[in-house]
């Protein structure tokens, strides 16, 4: 009977690092149903593969570990599910620093498609003009509850599987263009740059980058380690990153130090996580608390 038990927790350990390894993350809600045990024994397989080095734990699942190279991009679908709590957070932090009148690029993202429906709920931010290369993102803005006022423009392109449009038309319209700010979602993020799995989109994100007088990452704690196939950027050629409050403090001190301006961003109330059991609690050096009480982004100026 242990045998049996012994090969079971295996083989739910192994789809577990399948998952993970093809989406990128898993949430333990999902596995509960796909592989039909309770949550407490998905959390004690999770924290197995975790002490093996195969996956990092987070909030309501796992992750692929810090430092993996991400060659395949999940769809949508699966992104916009993944962290909601700290990405609705990271998206309120930006959208308290908009103002009327602003024109902005949203790339295409999860982030920013949760950007995107802050903005189109927002019947006080008129007018306003958005750019983008997402076509969730123009769905979301075109169902806008005060549409007068709101201008959408998107790019043409070719379609990826996160719904993106990339490529030579997406990049020609965009160098046609200039706006306030840009706002990306990246795939993955550590001190050489940020970095995504799809070399078109990098191209396209690069000329959305350059058609903007500032750029502002918006990227959840699990990105930070993850490096995909295609470079975007340098470091330094972003100007500022709003991150959730698990952010790594290693990660959080090499942004301070390499960029003008960094910020973090704390859970609003209505977005908060759900109460984890003490086998769910993130490690002390990645739990430091948010600086942002109103979810402005802090601005801290790097020393001269």
């Amino acid at each position: 009977m242990c045998d049996d038990v012994r090969v079971l927790a295996t083989q739910r350990q192994e789809l577990i690092l399948a998952a993970v390894r093809e989406h990128g993350a898993a949430r333990v809600s999902d596995l509960v149903v796909e592989l039909g045990v309770s949550d407490m024994t998905i959390r004690r397989d999770i924290a197995e593969l975790a002490r093996a080095g195969l996956v990092r734990r987070v909030h309501g699942g796992a992750v692929a570990p810090e430092g993996t190279r991400a060659s395949d991009e999940p769809g949508f679908d699966v992104k916009v599910e993944h962290s909601g709590p700290q990405k609705a957070a990271i998206a309120h932090a930006a959208h308290a620093d908009l103002e009327p009148g602003q024109t902005v690029a949203l790339s295409a993202g999860s982030t920013t498609y949760r950007l995107a429906e802050l903005i189109a709920q927002d019947a006080g931010l008129r007018p306003f003009t958005v750019v983008t290369n997402g076509l969730r993102i123009a769905d979301a803005l075109h169902r806008a509850v005060a549409p007068h006022g709101l201008e959408v423009v998107l790019t043409g392109g070719v379609r990826t599987p996160s719904d993106a449009l990339v490529g030579r038309v997406a990049d020609a319209s965009l160098g046609l263009l200039r706006v306030d700010r840009a706002f990306l979602g990246v795939h993955g993020l550590d001190e050489s740059g940020l970095t995504t799995p799809n070399l078109a989109e990098a191209a396209t994100d690069r000329a959305l980058m350059g058609c903007a007088a500032a750029t502002t990452v918006l990227a959840d704690h699990t990105k930070w380690g993850v490096v995909g196939l295609a470079k975007i950027a340098d470091l330094d050629e972003v100007d500022l990153v709003v991150m959730d409050d698990e952010a790594p403090a290693a990660a959080r001190r090499l942004l301070t130090d390499r960029l003008q301006t960094v910020a973090a961003a704390s859970s609003p109330d209505d977005t908060a996580p759900d109460a984890t059991t003490p086998d769910d609690t993130a490690p002390d050096d990645t739990a430091a608390p948010g600086n942002t009480a109103d979810l402005r982004p802090a601005t801290q100026e790097h020393p001269a």
